[in-house]
């Protein structure tokens, strides 16, 4: 049997810039994560994938629910990686508490740990940059046009500064700092806001270019800031970059009202993560007022708040 895992991430700084070569930062969030679990089936069982939590159960080869196919697609993908030309008789269960449709990339951690325990129980684990290749295909069926943060930032488990096209870069946090992230509890597909962005973009090319480039300045300001270790200047900004982005017009008035609760109650900066619309926030917290921006978060209506560490 083989066990792998898998954390959630969040956006830092750059989500929809992202998407047209412009430069965003992430950090993996290790308080949520997926887990996949291999074990030998009986012989002629096929290759079985079972998502626990969905109640779903899906033999590789059947016409698949669109619940399961992105995980037919990443077993596929990972067995061809492996030179495997038929499916082993295996029984591979997924399970995971990073919440879906809230941008903290739980597609993006299913595939790699389903990616990481099948390549590991077959005797060839994958290094991270083969693991996200593969786990990027899987993107696509959850995007459309994926920016690839999502399974760079999870399949390396660090904070990444990443442009689309070039790959990531891994820098240094020059100091730690703590977030809050607070979950509106509204499922937003990413697909559906990157789709809605695209075609404002095609409409408006001049104007959305703007505001990409204004967001890629944001980005690149803060991952001085975060190097040198002036965690001061995360909060404007983060206040910059939530002002771009719902310019853009992907907030919404759940995201407006944690984002004015945690600056209320004395975070520097918040704004939304992901693509928006709904999902999750953060909040930029200091040391000695955590509890009064968690506490803010919950009386405005927060599903549920966690708090990381990005270092």
């Amino acid at each position: 049997m083989a066990i792998a895992y898998a954390p959630g991430k969040v956006i830092l700084f750059g989500e929809h810039a992202v998407v047209y070569g412009r430069p965003a930062i992430a950090a993996p969030v290790a308080q949520v994560r997926a887990q996949a679990t291999v074990q030998d089936a009986p012989p002629g069982s096929g290759l079985t994938l079972v998502a626990a939590d969905l109640g779903e159960t899906h033999v590789l080869g059947a016409p698949p629910s669109d619940a399961m196919r992105a995980l037919e697609v990443t077993a596929r993908n990972t067995l061809a990686r492996l030179g495997l030309a038929s499916p082993p008789d295996l029984r591979i269960t997924i399970r995971s508490d990073i919440p879906i449709g809230r941008g903290m990339g739980s597609g993006a951690a299913v595939a790699t740990a389903l990616v990481r325990a099948l390549a590991m129980h077959l005797g060839a684990p994958l290094p991270p940059d083969e693991v996200s290749r593969i786990v990027y295909e899987t993107e696509i069926i959850h995007h459309g046009t994926p920016s690839g943060v999502d399974n760079t930032v999870i399949a390396h488990e660090q904070p990444v500064y990443f442009v689309r096209g070039q790959g990531m870069e891994r820098f240094r946090v020059g100091r730690a700092f703590r977030l809050a992230i607070a979950d509106t509890g509204i499922y937003s597909p990413t697909r559906v806001a990157v789709g809605d962005v695209r075609a404002a973009w095609q409409a408006d090319p001049a104007r959305y270019d703007a505001l990409f480039d204004a967001i890629g300045t944001v980005v690149v300001a803060a991952r001085r800031a975060i190097e040198a270790g002036d965690v001061v200047a995360l909060g404007p900004l983060m206040q910059r970059n939530q002002a771009l982005l719902r310019e853009m017009g992907v907030s919404a008035p759940e995201l407006e009202r944690l984002i004015a609760a945690a600056q209320d109650a004395g975070a520097p900066g918040a704004k939304l993560v992901g693509a928006g619309r709904g999902g999750n926030m953060i909040a930029l917290l200091e040391p000695g007022g955590e509890a009064e921006v968690i506490a803010a978060l919950q009386a405005a209506g927060a599903a549920r708040v966690l708090v990381t560490t990005v270092a």
